[in-house]
């Protein structure tokens, strides 16, 4: 579904020709995140009283999400100092129950990835790509994204 200008929600993610990016999910559901994702892009644009991209795709993924639920905060990990094989085999279990297209789980790899723990999970941060222990994988087309979708991360712990 159109929601701007350039802005293109589909059932797993969006994609933005203003900002030139694509988030998408697989797993669990994510769409709190994007939403939140999508709301602070707009932001500057609409202000705060009615982003309307934000409200076109509430709509479409039926979702009731109030703007004051969304709260940014600052990541909450630690480094893990020491990967060893029983941790990437965690991960690796993580992704192949996860419904994804092979092509993206193949684009991902765990062996470069930046390796965390959350207070109940691992998270494997790479360019393109967050995969969560919980049950998401969450994949962008830029990497700049990844600070937006860990900064929001606390939106898959609501529903």
């Amino acid at each position: 579904m159109l929601c701007e200008e350039k802005l293109e929600v589909f059932e797993n993610g969006f994609e933005d020709g203003k900002f030139k990016l694509r988030v998408e999910f697989y797993g669990k559901d994510a769409k709190r995140l994007l939403l939140a994702i999508i709301r602070e892009l707009y932001l500057p644009d609409y202000g705060e009283d009615y982003v309307y991209p934000f409200e076109c795709a509430k709509e479409f993924w039926g979702i009731y999400l109030d703007p004051s639920e969304i709260v940014a905060e600052e990541p909450n990990f630690s480094p893990i100092k020491f990967v060893n094989r029983s941790i990437i085999d965690r991960l690796e279990k993580t992704l192949k129950e996860i419904e994804a297209p092979e092509e993206i789980k193949e684009r991902i790899d765990l062996e470069k990835a930046e390796i965390v723990k959350l207070k109940k999970a691992l998270l494997a941060l790479g360019k393109d790509f967050i995969l969560d222990e919980r049950g998401y994988l969450i994949v962008f087309s830029k990497p700049s994204v990844r600070e937006l979708v860990l900064k929001y991360l606390g939106a898959l712990d609501e529903k």
